[in-house]
């Protein structure tokens, strides 16, 4: 099938979602859904990842029947605590202090739903994070140049906060950043859509 004649959606309104897509040169829908986030009792970090992946999707796909749905989520990990949005200053402080000189992993969930096939893919990416020791007045600096709030473990890799890292693991380092896109283009052409 080609590539123009089904619609790429895009179910996240995230801003570096949203760049990531834009590399890929291609037109797409943002459309952000709305879904309950909270994990089920006794559900992995990583099951809850591709679950809600896919629940974006699917929770999109009524309005585009004829689309190819990319749903993405992601949380982190550091010593078996999960690290989440931290949503204010004190809360980012809190956490960064906590992964200094520590390993985090970040892990991420992806779905593409076709809605005219109803064909379904999942795939879920871990990148190993490593922050160097930091201080207070590093983290301080950092969280009022930045405002990561509404990052996952209190970090945009993309931006000053590779700073913070001393190195990363990953089969994809877009992973880190919210979407793995070498996943992402695969599962596009799987279903007939050429990005080159």
């Amino acid at each position: 099938m080609s590539k123009n004649l089904m619609t790429l959606v895009l179910a996240s309104s995230s801003k570096p979602r949203k760049s990531l897509m834009n590399r890929l040169q291609v037109p797409y829908v943002s459309f952000s859904p709305d879904i309950d986030e909270s994990a089920k009792p006794n559900e992995t970090t990583q099951d809850l990842v591709v679950r809600l992946a896919r629940e974006k999707a699917q929770a999109v796909a009524a309005q585009f029947p004829n689309a190819l749905i990319i749903g993405c989520d992601q949380t982190a990990e550091c010593e078996g605590v999960q690290l989440n949005k931290p949503h204010h200053f004190d809360k980012a402080m809190e956490q960064l202090k906590s992964v200094s000189g520590k390993k985090v992993q970040f892990i991420t969930g992806l779905c593409v739903l076709n809605t005219h096939t109803g064909n379904l893919q999942q795939h879920m990416e871990i990148t190993d994070t490593y922050f160097k020791i930091l201080n207070e007045l590093q983290i301080e600096k950092y969280l009022h140049a930045e405002q990561p709030y509404e990052c996952c473990g209190s970090i945009k890799s993309e931006g000053l906060g590779i700073a913070l890292v001393e190195k990363i693991i990953s089969n994809d380092p877009t992973s880190l950043v919210g979407m793995p896109m070498i996943a992402l283009v695969k599962m596009l052409t799987n279903e007939g859509f050429i990005i080159l």
